[in-house]
């Protein structure tokens, strides 16, 4: 067996990580066991009996956790080499934080505890799209006044297409389009005509004419929308991380909503072309989110990213074509990809860049704004809530536009918010029209704001 290289370090890590108990913190403190060089010094999270049961599934005996109530009680927990399970954040210690995990996903919790971390001294690694989305801009510049990092985690597709940009680019690429799968594939049985979406399923018959993407294109994706159309495939999420995306690369949205396109892996090189070329762009540099189409038993894209570039000499891409690569059928195009995110268990990699400074990753500006549309009329006293696992906002869906002179109120920021007066269907949600939004996260969206982009 090959084994891993660890511990690099005469002193561990120490990592405090927030919204601990959930499916990425797990993930985390999984991977994190393998690793003598890292430890999980504190993990902060209202639910501490929760916490308690994972770390007990996953090996962490009584003897070897404290709950925590106070700050001096998480310090001594610490340098006595157990874990600090923390159920308040005021709480936590920061002298005995290398490096914050911020994986809460609520904007005013975790904004305030990656704010803290900064001003305490301490790395971040921002796992939270949703505080990335709207202060990330301004938490990446507080960082860099004081001689720290803040990154995008890895194991999220936010961080790994950033990643997989700088590769493309670094070898002299020019990139049409970047993206990633939704995070659910389309399974289709042509058996049975079904298709399943992560266990939802609807009778789709015709796709079974649609597998090959044909000579026009645009005609087999609208088709294949339309034998799909009973699901909901596109999900706030998705234009979160596309979002983040767009701040640190520059691009934007070739569609508001995107394109979703229901299409194969092989296939992405003459979707993602321009609209001259048979593909569906009208502009190029763009973010978008694809809808993976497959058959039982083949494999998945994982919620993978993928880059769309221009190719260049005939004769070498008919080379790599012919080795397997995705290459359009007009060959100008090529698709390279990563068809993974593996979440937690990828995160160590940028712990360990934000502790010795060797991340690459370019500051962020406020290229682009995750706004919210309405979706129907909204009337004065309509209070928005993020809920589900998506962390959607009922009555409004999330859209990708330009930044205007700091008007457009970003979708998150909605959260626990009210409207002052009435918006009508298919308005943006203005910061005018908005009371009680989160004072701290609106402050640091503006500031971001002022750096321009």
């Amino acid at each position: 067996m090959i084994q891993s290289p660890a511990p690099r370090r005469t002193s561990a890590i120490r990592i405090a990580l927030t919204g601990a108990n959930g499916g990425y913190g797990r993930t985390l403190l999984d991977q994190l066991r393998r690793l003598p060089d890292m430890t999980a010094a504190q993990l902060i999270d209202p639910d501490v009996d929760g916490v308690v049961r994972m770390l007990r599934d996953l090996g962490v005996g009584d003897d070897d956790l404290v709950r925590a109530t106070s700050v001096a009680e998480t310090a001594a927990a610490v340098e006595s080499g157990k874990v600090a399970v923390v159920g308040d954040g005021a709480h936590l210690s920061w002298e005995h934080a290398d490096v914050l995990v911020e994986a809460t996903g609520r904007i005013e919790a975790g904004y305030a505890y990656a704010d803290a971390a900064l001003d305490s001294g301490t790395h971040v690694v921002m796992v939270s799209k949703e505080i990335e989305s709207v202060a990330g801009v301004a938490l990446s510049a507080k960082a860099h006044e004081r001689g720290l990092r803040y990154l995008p985690g890895d194991g999220d597709q936010p961080a790994n297409l950033i990643r997989l940009v700088a590769w493309v680019l670094a070898v002299g690429f020019d990139i049409v389009a970047l993206g990633k799968s939704g995070e659910y594939d389309l399974v289709f049985d042509p058996e049975s005509g079904i298709v399943d979406q992560n266990g939802v399923q609807i009778e789709a018959p015709a796709l079974a004419g649609l597998l090959d993407l044909g000579a026009d294109t645009a005609a087999t994706l609208a088709a294949r929308a339309d034998a799909v159309s009973e699901l909901k495939r596109a999900a706030a999420a998705d234009a979160c991380e596309m979002n983040v995306v767009s701040l640190y690369t520059g691009a934007a949205a070739d569609r508001e909503s995107m394109h979703y396109p229901v299409a194969r892996p092989d296939e992405l090189a003459d979707v993602y072309a321009e609209l001259a070329d048979g593909g569906i762009l009208a502009s190029t540099g763009v973010v978008d989110v694809f809808s993976m189409l497959r058959l039982p038993g083949e494999a998945s894209f994982a919620g993978g990213v993928f880059a769309i570039v221009r190719t260049g000499d005939d004769v070498t891409w008919a080379t790599l074509r012919g080795k397997g690569h995705v290459v359009s059928r007009n060959g100008r195009y090529a698709c390279i990809f990563w068809p993974y995110h593996f979440m937690g268990v990828e995160t160590p990699m940028t712990v360990a860049a934000a502790v010795d400074g060797t991340a690459a990753t370019p500051a962020p500006r406020q290229h682009t704004v995750l706004a919210a549309r309405a979706t129907g009329d909204l009337g004065a006293g309509t209070a928005f809530r993020v809920e589900g696992h998506h962390h959607e906002i009922s009555g409004v869906s999330p859209v990708i536009v330009a930044p205007d002179a700091g008007e457009i109120a970003p979708y998150y920021l909605l959260s626990g918010a009210r409207l002052r007066r009435d918006v009508a269907a298919g308005a943006l949600v203005t910061l005018g029209d908005l009371d009680d939004v989160p004072v701290a996260a609106l402050a640091a969206y503006r500031a971001g704001l002022a750096l321009g982009h």
